[in-house]
């Protein structure tokens, strides 16, 4: 903008834009700014006072957090062992009733079968003396008494051999939960063990075997159910005790010699399984149960049946 020639007065509305012109902030923002400068440059001036120091909370509060969290999982570990602790031991108690009432069962099995030997017995006794009284009778008492004897219901005593059968020990480390000992499942006997043994012991000559007291006849079944083997249908525990009557000098080398004895040591190598065997020179082996009668026969053959009467022939009327 041009200035005004000399000696002229301004005009109103000239002086008023100089004045936006030149004075392009209000006095009031300018002195606030300037207040706030001058109390900026104070506050540098004056030295730094030190503000309050932290508590030890806030300086340590790090390793206070990382304390608590190990305490926390400790506390958590610790419940974890107990009730861990607890249900084994809960679990130990009620296999441990359970065999208590298996055995309590077993006593009353043991109990009626010694009633059904002593009733047996008195059966056995009254029929051999009817059949003593008779020729007929006493040769049918000498063939029973050679069935019996192959049937294996009649006890034998002699000298034979005696091979148990056992589980593998279980390793020397336990839980350190439960405290029970860890039990090699392969190591564990099973019925084709025992009826492996049986099988070579037959195969080796013997004339009977009893297996825990069980005697083995032509009908005996070892079957496995669960975890207990059955023979005669009974339950038998370890270690088994496989008793063998003959000659035991005759069974100890062909049993030995046989691929069941080779089989049985394999496992032993293999899987820990115990397997032993001793020459007896007495054993006594105890009668097996009676066998269903399913059918007989008489001593004698039946007296043929009277010829009916002939009808009589035919009259006829004489005329």
């Amino acid at each position: 903008m041009s200035a005004p020639a000399p000696g002229r007065q301004r005009s109103l509305g000239a002086s008023l834009l100089d004045q936006v012109l030149a004075e392009t902030l209000d006095p009031a923002y300018a002195r606030a700014a300037a207040d706030r400068e001058a109390t900026a440059r104070a506050a540098a001036a004056r030295p730094a006072t030190p503000g309050p120091r932290p508590s030890w909370v806030l300086r340590h509060r790090g390793q206070l957090l990382v304390a608590l969290t190990l305490l926390l999982a400790g506390l958590l570990a610790s419940v974890t062992y107990r009730e861990a602790a607890a249900g084994a031991q809960g679990r130990e108690q009620t296999r441990e009733a359970l065999r208590d009432d298996i055995r309590e069962e077993s006593d009353v099995t043991d109990d009626l079968v010694a009633q059904l030997e002593d009733l047996t017995g008195q059966v056995g006794r009254t029929r051999d003396q009817a059949l003593a009284a008779s020729a007929t009778g006493q040769q049918a008492l000498t063939r029973l008494a050679a069935v019996e004897q192959g049937t294996a219901v009649v006890a034998v005593s002699g000298p034979g051999l005696r091979v148990t059968l056992d589980d593998a020990p279980p390793p020397a480390d336990s839980d350190p939960v439960g405290g029970a000992t860890e039990q090699n499942q392969a190591g564990l006997v099973q019925d084709a063990d025992v009826q492996l043994a049986v099988n070579g012991l037959w195969a080796a000559g013997a004339e009977a075997i009893s297996i825990n007291g069980q005697r083995v006849g032509a009908t005996t079944a070892i079957r496995q159910a669960g975890g207990a083997i059955l023979v005669n249908f009974r339950p038998v525990a370890p270690p088994y005790d496989i008793e063998a009557v003959g000659d035991s000098e005759a069974l100890a080398r062909e049993f030995l010699a046989g691929p069941e004895a080779d089989t049985l040591a394999h496992l032993t190598l293999d899987y820990g399984l115990v397997f032993d065997f001793a020459r007896v020179g007495d054993l006594d082996l105890p009668a097996g149960t009676s066998a269903e009668l399913r059918f007989a026969q008489p001593l004698t053959p039946s007296t043929p049946a009277a010829t009916a009467p002939a009808a009589p022939a035919p009259t006829t009327d004489g005329g």
